[in-house]
């Protein structure tokens, strides 16, 4: 059927994060993975970031250690990585042997995602580091760990992403995130996206939701349920083409309080959905407050 391969597409393509992969637990009892093999006993001084993320923090804490990056969209027109060489193109696989030749002592990838490369780069002697983010607790924590890893001190970037967050979000106003349409998937808690707009005081309303969904994180909504939950507040995600035209073509879309007061936004998928890079996040961030805080 043709919204299974549409689905199939999104886990491919777009939803890195999902896997079963040892865990550590933080503070707050959310789960982020951070699993290093053939770990270097001493500071790491080249490496190479097979996620945006990574390359991007790495990057901010310490440029002069970054040998290699993916040749992720992100970084077409930024000028800090224009002479870092890129070891894969797109979603295609890194090429392994342009990696080894980068003469590494760290390689790190994303859970799911790098799984098969990195494996073959731990049976190469080179050590790894796999991650994962899906909440703000695992992107301070992955922060940390990188700069741990480079031996410098986080605290800088640290405070820069406190200025991301508001200080006392308190407007409760029920929402609803959609990233597609056939089938209508939506983020409950354990996504990036879930966490993230809770940050700003939404009020989720697939938070709680558990469903039989093949990406972690997000659950499947009918139409009925969709119009029964009535958001307030309704973010539209570009991670499908013409999304936004898509939806306005369902029955419920017009009854909706969200669409009837205007109150419909739409994302770029980097930032809210796959964290993809600071500025990717720090830009949804900004967007999410003129959302829920100006009325404040």
């Amino acid at each position: 059927m043709r919204w299974k391969s549409s689905v199939i597409a999104l886990i491919l393509t777009l939803f890195l994060f999902s896997c079963n992969t040892a865990t550590t637990q933080t503070s707050g009892g959310k789960s982020n993975i951070i699993t290093a093999q053939q770990s270097p006993k001493t500071s790491a001084k080249r490496v190479v970031a097979l996620s945006s993320l990574a390359a991007d923090i790495i990057s901010q804490l310490d440029a002069t250690n970054l040998v290699g990056i993916t040749g992720s969209s992100l970084f077409k027109n930024e000028s800090r990585f224009e002479d870092i060489p890129r070891v894969s193109e797109g979603q295609n696989a890194p090429n392994l042997e342009k990696i080894v030749s980068l003469n590494p002592d760290l390689v790190i990838g994303t859970a799911g995602f790098s799984n098969v490369p990195m494996q073959k780069l731990q049976q190469l002697g080179i050590p790894t580091l796999s991650t994962k983010v899906n909440n703000w607790e695992s992107l301070e924590a992955l922060t940390k760990t990188l700069a741990e890893k480079i031996n410098v001190d986080p605290q800088l970037l640290l405070n820069r992403y406190k200025t991301f967050l508001p200080d006392h979000p308190n407007q409760n106003i029920s929402t609803l995130v959609l990233v597609s349409r056939q089938p209508i998937l939506t983020p409950n808690k354990n996504s990036w996206a879930g966490d993230l707009i809770s940050k700003f005081g939404a009020k989720n309303i697939a938070a709680e939701l558990q469903g039989n969904s093949p990406i972690g994180g997000y659950v499947t909504l009918s139409p009925e349920k969709v119009l029964e939950t009535n958001p307030e507040v309704l973010i539209v995600v570009n991670a499908e083409a013409n999304l936004l035209n898509s939806l306005k073509k369902e029955p419920f879309w017009q009854k909706l309080q969200a669409t009837k007061n205007n109150r419909v936004y739409v994302f770029d998928y980097y930032g809210l959905v796959n964290p993809g890079s600071l500025d990717a996040i720090e830009k949804a961030c900004q967007e999410l407050k003129k959302i829920f805080l100006a009325s404040k």
